[in-house]
Parts: structure tokens; sequence; C-alpha cells
């Protein structure tokens, strides 16, 4: 674990320096975000603070891939540096649209190439722990590998409209999804470990991000960064779950083997469930799928009230119960698990909806005055009557 620890420290210390570096590049090169009619943010910011997370990703990598505890890692297999090539060529892309605004056919196009090039380069789902070993053909297993990529940096790329926001839900579940990957390498220590040591990256390449990205932030991530961050949490559950062989584990865990599906899915909850929505009610208006909107789910929490910084740590609290929540399986009785969810979910909720209560009790209280009013008066004259 302290080497983990240790690889996350330096991931985040590497991006947390290079990231002034990098404001000033995308200020001289022109990436400065125009403020536009879905912004929330009220003056030009840089862009393009992906490339600094990626530069910690990478300091990372070679950190590890030198350290004796995992440095085996790098020699079994060439997935590591398959993982670290799709992250530069995916950061590139983004860097591209943070200059360019590129068509988003093109950078879907982009997308699906580079996802395609990971998944040929033996980062594959091979098989999927449903009960028992299923396996793909090997187009198949690229099919699927390369549209959970692109679906997921996508799900990122949406969430990605407030200071702090994405980089801290995939923070998070980075969290959860090291720890599951930590525990299930004990059983299973082929590939668990890779698993982790990207997770640890990841979340160490947020946390140091977030620094300079809070709310008000000197430097947005961009494309380049939250495509980065929905690859490598991709790469990460790809990584866990196309390898596991749940024959192998015993039946009394078999909560814990149907995990690596689950996981991926729950730690990205508020991001899927954000593009979801935005790509049901874009296409349901005849609009593209990716037709910018002020409909998003962070959206929202400002049209009730929040602000910034109050909307941000909210859903992270709904990231956080997800995903950590869906983790307290291993641990303890599913019953347990679901009551301490619930009331969980009641005390966010209640918050969530707090700042629309203290606006609209008032107006209800004033609605039913004047209604009290209206019928007393309606009264008074039937009895003048």
């Amino acid at each position: 674990m302290r080497v983990y620890l240790f690889i996350a420290a330096i991931a985040g210390g590497a991006t947390w320096l290079v990231t002034p570096l990098i404001r000033h590049l995308a200020i001289s090169i022109g990436a400065v975000g125009k403020v536009r009619a879905r912004d929330v943010h009220t003056i030009p910011t840089p862009r393009m603070g992906g490339l600094g997370m990626l530069i910690g990703f990478v300091v990372s990598m070679l950190f590890a891939s030198r350290m004796p505890f995992i440095s085996g890692l790098f020699m079994e297999s060439q997935q590591a540096w398959v993982v670290v090539a799709g992250a530069v060529m995916i950061c590139l892309l983004g860097m591209a649209d943070d200059l360019w605004d590129l068509d988003w056919m093109l950078k879907l196009s982009g997308q699906l190439l580079i996802s395609v090039f990971v998944a040929w380069g033996g980062l594959q789902i091979i098989s999927l722990p449903l009960g028992s070993l299923v396996t793909a053909s090997p187009s198949l297993s690229i099919a699927i590998t390369a549209f959970l990529i692109v679906a997921s940096i996508n799900a990122v790329n949406f969430v990605d409209g407030l200071d702090g926001l994405a980089s801290g839900i995939v923070a998070i579940g980075g969290i959860a999804f090291a720890v599951y990957s930590y525990i299930l390498a004990r059983s299973s220590p082929s590939y668990a470990s890779m698993a982790t040591l990207i997770d640890v990256a990841l979340v160490g390449i947020c946390v140091g991000f977030i620094l300079h990205n809070w709310h008000p932030a000197k430097l947005f991530m961009g494309d380049s960064g939250s495509m980065l961050l929905g690859y490598l949490i991709t790469c990460a559950s790809i990584i866990m779950t196309g390898h596991l062989d749940p024959a192998s584990i015993h039946t009394s865990v078999y909560v814990p083997v149907f995990m690596p599906i689950l996981l991926p899915v729950l730690v990205l909850f508020l991001p899927v469930l954000d593009m979801v929505l935005a790509i049901v009610r874009r296409v349901g208006k005849g609009q593209s799928p990716m037709h910018p909107d002020r409909m998003h789910l962070h959206h929202r929490m400002l049209r009730i009230g929040h602000s910034v910084q109050g909307a941000v740590l909210i859903l992270w609290g709904w990231a956080a119960l997800i995903a950590f929540g869906s983790l307290m399986v291993l641990f303890f009785k599913v019953q347990h698990v679901i009551i301490g969810m619930v009331c969980a979910a009641i005390v966010l909720a209640v918050i969530t909806m707090l700042p629309y209560l203290r606006h609209r009790l008032p107006e209800l209280r004033e609605e039913n005055v004047v209604l009290s009013k209206a019928k007393h008066t309606s009264g008074n004259r039937h009895e003048d009557e």
C-alpha cells in the first residue's frame, strides 16, 4: 500500500508543479476558453490543463517502472506502455480541441481510432464474469473495449462544467476502484496490481489539478483533461474486468467477483447519467447528441440556488455515496449497506433541495395566505347576499 501511496504522491506533486507552467503555455498559444452561452464562468480562462495531468501520469509511470515491488508489471506485459501511449494520443486530441474547437464528428472519430489502437495493442475485455466465463471473439472484444472507452471519455467530458467537478468525481471513483483492485490483488495477482497502479496515479493527478482548478479556477482542464480522465479510469477497469476468471474464485465471494462489472459503472454513475439524459433530451428535440445546452446536472444545481462550490461538493457527495456505498458490500451485509445508503441519500437529497425549499416555502406560505383571504372575502360576500 505504501508503494501505491508514493505513486499517487508523485503523480499529484508533478501535476501540481507543472500546471502553472501549462497555464502560461495555454495563454501564450491562445488556448483560452471564451465565455459561451452555456458556460458558468464569466471571464476567459486558459484551458489545456490536461497536459499537466498527462505529465503527472507519465512521470508516475516512469517512477513505477523502476520500483522493485511493481516494476515486474512493466516487464511481463506491454499493457502499461499501451495505456501510456493511448493517454498521450487522447490528450493530444483534446489539446487540439482546446486550441481549435474541433467538429464533434472529427473528435469522436479520433476518440474511436485511439480506442481501437489501445484495444488492438492488448487492452481488451477478453471475458465477462457473469457467473460463468463468457469469451468473446477478438473483433467483438475490440469493439466492446473501444465502445466503453469512447463512452467513458464523453461521460466525463459532459460533466466537466464546474470548477473541480469532473476531477473530483473521477478522483472519488478512482479511490473506490483502487481499494477494490488492491483487495482483489491478493487472490488475482497478475492484473489487479496494474489496475491499482493506474487508479492511484489517476487519483494523484486529479488531486494535484484540483488545487489549481478550485473555484475561481486559474486553469480549466479542457477536453485534454476530461478525455484523459475518462480514458484512464476505463483502462483500469478494463484491465481488471477483462482478465478476471470468475471460475477461479470461490462462489462464497460471488458479489466481489461480480463487482468488476458493476463498480466501473457505479463510480462513473453521475457522468454516465448526465450523458444519457443529455443525449435523450437533445435527440428528442431533433438536435445533435453533442449540441450544447444548459440542462446538465450542474446547471440544474445552480438554478436551484447553490453556489458553484456548493454544487460541486454536493455532486461529489452523491458520487461518493454511490461509489463507496457499492464498495461496502465487500465488508458488510448487503441489507446493512442498503439501509446506510438510503439514510445517506435522504440527507443528501435534503441538502440538494435546501436552497429551493428556502425560496419556495415562503412563496407557498404567501400563496396560502392570499388564498385564505380570498376564501374569507368570498364567504363574507355570500353572507351579505
